[in-house]
């Protein structure tokens, strides 16, 4: 044994500024009774991230640093993270995240005293580094709970019922070794939960020990991984959820009939229309209606067209709907630099929202007929009418538009 206890995994990628801050909160804060390492994989960063890596091993924090020669991709990357750790325990840490000192010794005191735990879990909080405050809790554990190996059936009405994604966890090197995780069509944390389930107990732990930062002081309104997941991983959700369930029928603690199909089917289905409606909500936020139009008109099927994701959004959908398919018509055909709008009385703001809705700035809008070439003009009328009219100009028949022709197939 290397008597290390714990390996604290950390993959990164040209972010050295991040890795940098990650690595001030590892200096000043992690102030463990018991040995510990960091481990950094590098997939071939072209930055200063080497540099910055030894800086702090030059000024003693206990980091064993390796990096690639070529970029394997992210998830190799993180894979090599935890298999490179030499700890007793192995956690993962994203480069621009931060761990809660006590609380992750708390749970290290959690596992020591249930050698039957291969891994806990527990929820984590959102952060905004600027304000020092958590903006929120992903989900809510209310007592600590630990459930016995091979108690499939259990835990996953527990993660169900608590709409729980078991992302977050301190993991018992022993049993990880063989956690083979898919990672391509079941969204990776449930297939995990299923391998270390089928080896010992696994808890979930009311204290966080992990925040995530939302709102960062080194980058402001920077993309995250995870709201890209949350945006189109629905359907790796379910198959996550499904690999979880066939692990626990293959092993024989969960009994597979007719009956029970069905009743985890439809607990599959709940819990992906849940995420659609989040992800309809972020789409919207984003003001991409025409994919949140997408997810509603699934969720509507999966009897969830009320759900209080989506409520606020729905009364202007089939507007926003109707002039972002305008607009992405004309973005898309080649040549068209002129927008021609007949019979529109508030002009400026029906621009003001199709630039809103991603009008391409080189496209010029107005109402002048002869302002540009017919060919590269499109034409959006307010009368049905006027289109003959605009024809008979010699318009391109497939650019003149009414809102008949872009609204009737959205259906509320």
């Amino acid at each position: 044994m290397s008597g290390i206890k714990l390996s604290i995994c950390i993959p990164t990628y040209n972010r050295e500024a991040f890795l940098r801050n990650s690595l001030i909160y590892c200096e000043n804060d992690y102030k463990f009774d018991f040995p510990f390492e960091i481990v950094i994989c590098d997939n071939a960063s072209t930055d200063g991230t080497q540099q910055v890596v030894e800086e702090f091993i030059g000024r003693g924090l206990p980091i064993r640093y390796y990096k690639r020669e070529s970029n394997a991709g992210a998830a190799a990357n993180v894979t090599s993270a935890l298999r490179l750790g030499k700890g007793e325990y192995v956690v993962y840490l994203a480069d621009d995240d931060i761990l809660i000192a006590d609380a992750v010794a708390d749970t290290i005191r959690y596992l020591d005293n249930n050698q039957e735990v291969t891994c806990a879990h527990a929820p984590w909080f959102f952060y905004d580094e600027v304000a020092k405050t958590d903006i929120a809790k992903f989900y809510d554990v209310e007592e600590d709970r630990k459930f016995p190996h091979g108690s499939f059936g259990e835990v996953f009405q527990y993660i169900f019922e608590r709409h729980i994604f078991p992302e977050i966890a301190i993991y018992r090197s022993s049993p990880l070794r063989s956690a083979w995780i898919p990672r391509e069509f079941c969204f990776y944390p449930f297939p995990f939960l299923a391998h270390f389930l089928d080896q010992g107990a696994v808890a979930f732990l009311q204290r966080p020990f992990y925040r995530s930062i939302g709102n960062s002081a080194i980058v402001r309104d920077r993309p995250q991984e995870g709201a890209n997941d949350v945006m189109t991983s629905w359907d790796r959700y379910r198959g996550g959820l499904e690999y979880f369930l066939y692990t626990g029928v293959r092993r024989g603690a969960l009994k597979l009939t007719p009956e029970t199909r069905l009743k985890y089917d439809e607990m599959c289905k709940i819990f992906t229309l849940n995420r659609m409606a989040v992800a309809f909500r972020f789409w919207a936020e984003r003001k991409n209606f025409i994919k949140a139009y997408e997810l509603y008109t699934r969720l509507a099927w999966g009897g969830m067209q009320d759900h209080p994701e989506i409520r606020r959004f729905l009364e202007g959908l089939p507007l926003m709907v109707a002039i972002q398919t305008l607009v992405s018509e004309v973005n898309a055909a080649i040549g068209i630099d002129t927008l021609l709008l007949g019979g529109f009385t508030d002009i400026a703001a029906l621009e003001g929202l199709m630039r809103e809705l991603g009008l391409n700035e080189k496209v010029k809008v107005t109402v002048k007929l002869g302002d540009s070439p017919l060919e590269s003009t499109a034409v959006f009328v307010s009368v049905d009418s006027d289109r003959e009219y605009f024809l008979a100009l010699g318009y391109l028949p497939n650019l003149v538009f009414h809102e008949h022709d872009l609204a009737r197939h959205i259906i509320m």
